[in-house]
């Protein structure tokens, strides 16, 4: 296969299949996954799908170890995989279960998802003119509080975390780390809710007053891919139309 190698994990719909197909058109082979174990619909032009749940070991491995056998070579992974509580319930309320949930899918999938995506970037070695490089999707629920979903908020938080270590860890093997929040997203997950943004949007939520789109994080996850941002790593890349900005 031709050009750099992408993985895009929970890349069936949403921002993940943004991401992809953004990659995709920037020339890369582009590896799509999700718990389905069939990609519903037709794949978009120049990338391939594996199932996989990335809260599961074996299933973690057996993609990375597809990537390796099929690919030859891994540029980019970009971890986008998450859930949302199944009930939003205040902090006071929230079950043990579903705290577990979003921290074995949110926190502990995307650790070990870097984990063993950095061993087989060192394995393979850099194949490409640019270093290798993991980004990480959080959310602005990493800094922001909203206590109907506190779960959510502490997963996305602890990404940023291990997006700080692995930075650290992996600046001297040459391997780089981006940190993207997006913010009001217009996806499935949001869709219940639009009306309410739109109209706190519309109110001055944020400074630039739109909903944001999948293709607005997937150009934030390109722009990370060109080279022009590396001299850095652990960097956090806004994706939000501003909201991170404290105003008066």
């Amino acid at each position: 296969m031709n050009g750099m190698t992408a993985v895009v994990t929970g890349s069936t719909r949403g921002i993940g299949k943004g991401i992809a197909e953004k990659l995709s058109r920037e020339g890369y082979d582009v590896l799509l996954s999700g718990t389905q174990p069939e990609y519903k619909g037709e794949i978009p032009e120049g990338c391939g799908y594996f199932k996989c749940d990335i809260s599961s070991t074996d299933d973690r491995e057996a993609l990375l170890s597809y990537v390796a056998d099929t690919y030859g070579r891994l540029d980019v992974l970009v971890n986008n995989a998450g859930v949302a509580p199944l009930v939003r319930e205040d902090i006071l309320a929230m079950s043990p279960e579903s705290m577990d949930r979003l921290i074995d899918i949110n926190l502990k999938g995307t650790f070990f998802m870097c984990q063993g995506a950095a061993n087989l970037m060192l394995k393979l070695g850099a194949t490409g003119e640019l270093p290798q490089r993991i980004i990480n999707i959080s959310s602005i629920s990493a800094y922001t509080s909203s206590v109907n979903r506190g779960e959510y908020c502490i997963s996305k938080a602890g990404v940023s975390m291990v997006t700080k270590l692995f930075a650290d860890r992996l600046a001297g093997e040459g391997i780089l780390l981006f940190e993207i929040r997006p913010g009001i997203i217009l996806t499935d997950m949001t869709e219940r809710v639009k009306d309410k943004y739109e109209k706190l949007i519309g109110d001055g939520l944020t400074p630039i007053r739109r909903l944001g789109q999948p293709r607005d994080v997937a150009d934030m996850v390109y722009a990370a891919c060109t080279g022009l941002l590396d001299f850095t790593t652990g960097q956090v890349l806004n994706a939000d139309g501003g909201f991170h900005l404290r105003r008066l």
